[in-house]
């Protein structure tokens, strides 16, 4: 398609250059998990892996079908489940060699009994603090001693996870000095384990404490949790569409569902060919959303619809046509809008809108 309607530009030299500014944050010491999750949190998974292959020592990913997609864009390079894995997926993960996590005994036992020409490699998750999964602190030197002393598993590496690195650094002062005193005492324990807790924000924040691998996702992508870290990044994606109608709107007219807009004058107003099926989100709508045309920011009008929303031009000279390029976030002829503006607009966070993406978007990767 020459012209998509809706694209998510991927540049790849962004790419790089955040996985460098990753590298010269931790040191030369500590390997590099690139967390390619969630499709590479919309921009593209296998693409970002391939391009990230000479940066990082293994991918994170959430589901056996995404480490089935990266392994075949990364070769033979290790591939961490971060997420736990089904029951019935179990066999398969064993079998095509990834690296699962388990937060208990038992789980790591029923990868043992899957595991037949070679042991299965199992990643162990403590909870230090975040309480989604992982065996709880006060019993992680016990449980790791159960499992690795089991004759058919391999403990390649042992991991936590920080619940507030972007948001209470008093917190994570405190939880990172648990895990280093943790990891003293599972060194002996499992040596051949390697120990890894941070991520994007604290890869950049507390580069000190990274042991032996970092897990950077949101960084790599170009977005620092923290804002004073923003300046060593450069974003990878760029959202656009285009404008679809253009039309001369008369005083006291509604704009879109729910009348929530009424014209006050006369007004030019551009409709575009995107809505909140394609991942625009709806609750930008009456919220001083606003996008680039020509490098200058336009007023979102009214509500976002499923395929449509609507923006104020009046500001543009009156040759804007149906056609032209609109950003909905990243830059155009000098003017920018950052993803993070568009996620406070809507009340959510960055990654969320980068995997909201809809299927209708295609992305345009670039510097591959």
């Amino acid at each position: 398609m020459a012209s998509p309607r809706c694209l998510a530009e991927i540049d790849h030299e962004a790419l790089r250059h955040n996985a460098r500014a990753i590298r010269a944050a931790i040191g030369e010491q500590p390997g590099i998990i690139a967390v390619v999750k969630a499709d590479g949190y919309g921009h593209g998974g296998p693409a970002v892996a391939a391009t990230l292959a000479e940066f990082a020592e293994q991918f994170g990913v959430a589901t056996l079908d995404e480490a089935r997609a990266v392994r075949a864009a990364v070769g033979d390079r290790d591939v961490l489940i971060l997420s736990p894995c089904l029951p019935n997926e179990r066999a398969a993960v064993v079998a095509e060699n990834f690296i699962p996590v388990v937060s208990s005994t038992a789980e790591a036992a029923n990868y043992a009994r899957l595991a037949a020409t070679k042991p299965a490699r199992v990643h162990l998750c403590i909870d230090t603090g975040m309480g989604r999964i992982g065996v709880w602190q006060d019993e992680a030197v016990a449980v790791a001693k159960e499992i690795a002393a089991m004759p058919r598993i391999t403990l390649e590496s042992i991991s936590t996870h920080l619940p507030v690195a972007d948001s209470d650094p008093a917190f994570t002062a405190a939880e990172l000095e648990g895990w280093a005193s943790l990891i003293a005492l599972l060194r002996p324990v499992v040596p051949g384990a390697k120990f890894h807790a941070l991520n994007s924000a604290a890869s950049l924040s507390q580069p000190h404490c990274a042991a032996d691998r970092v897990r950077p996702g949101l960084a790599l992508y170009g977005i620092a949790p923290r804002p004073e870290f923003q300046a060593r990044l450069q974003p990878v994606m760029t959202l656009k569409t285009h404008i679809s109608l253009v039309r001369d709107v008369g005083a006291g007219r509604g704009i879109s569902y729910g009348r929530d807009f009424i014209t006050s004058k006369p007004i030019r107003v551009a409709t575009l060919a995107m809505g909140y099926a394609d991942g625009y989100p709806r609750q930008t709508s009456n919220h001083g959303a606003q996008v680039l045309v020509r490098g200058q920011r336009c007023p979102v009008l009214g509500r976002i619809t499923m395929d449509q929303f609507m923006v104020d031009v009046s500001a543009l000279p009156a040759d804007v046509e149906a056609g032209e390029e609109v950003v909905l976030f990243g830059r155009q002829s000098g003017g920018e809008i950052t993803v993070n503006e568009v996620a406070a607009w809507a009340g959510t966070i960055s990654w969320d809108i980068f995997t909201r993406l809809g299927r209708r978007v295609v992305l345009v990767h670039r510097g591959t």
